[in-house]
């Protein structure tokens, strides 16, 4: 019986396993490829993934700012509204 058994991987492992040897896989498939292709492969993938994960933090980046009162509508209806100056 051995100590990292199978029995003994907890799940969590597992999946990190399991999504490292699917990550090589594909990433031996693009090497594979020739130039052109495995350019093409990657920009039709990494631009529209970039572009997704960028805008996935811009709208939680200003939902987290806007929960603060750090957004710029915050500063702006700050900046409208009336003072009352000398106090």
């Amino acid at each position: 019986m051995a100590i990292f058994g199978v029995a003994h991987v907890p799940s969590r492992l597992r999946f990190v396993h399991a999504v490292a040897t699917w990550w090589d896989g594909i990433e031996l498939w693009i090497t594979g490829l020739p130039f052109v292709p495995q350019s093409l492969v990657v920009l039709l993938v990494l631009v529209p993934a970039a572009l997704g994960l960028a805008r996935v933090f811009d709208r939680v980046l200003a939902v987290v700012l806007h929960a603060l009162g750090r957004d710029a509508r915050a500063e702006k209806d700050a900046s409208e509204s009336p003072v009352a100056e000398g106090h």
